[in-house]
């Protein structure tokens, strides 16, 4: 189930959510040649647009996030929350469930 907004920029994560679109796989080889769409594999990295200011603890006070607005992130193959604008797709997952930050 998928959910269609206007504008990407209007949607703002809650509590440990984050906003994430997936970096699309080349498809096109270095010697210039096309691959069709259906050999091309989803990669599991993405770029953060968006960050929730955080979950609570048990105490009531802020869990600070792992990933920030502009970071890469390695995030599993499967999950997270659909969410589309136009032909654009990009997904919610909670801060947890991301696997890694990649470090350039």
């Amino acid at each position: 189930m998928s959910t269609s907004i206007r504008s990407i920029k209007s949607l703002v994560p809650l509590l440990d959510r984050v906003l994430i679109q997936r970096i699309k796989a080349d498809t096109k080889t270095a010697s210039g040649i096309f691959l069709p769409e259906s050999s091309v594999k989803e990669l599991n990295e993405g770029k953060v647009l968006a960050v929730g200011p955080g979950g609570l603890n048990k105490d009531g006070q802020r869990v600070p996030m792992g990933v920030a607005k502009g970071d890469r992130v390695l995030i599993p193959q499967y999950g997270g929350s659909p969410v589309k604008v136009g032909e654009d797709e990009f997904h919610l997952f909670r801060d947890s469930e991301i696997l890694a930050k990649i470090n350039e």
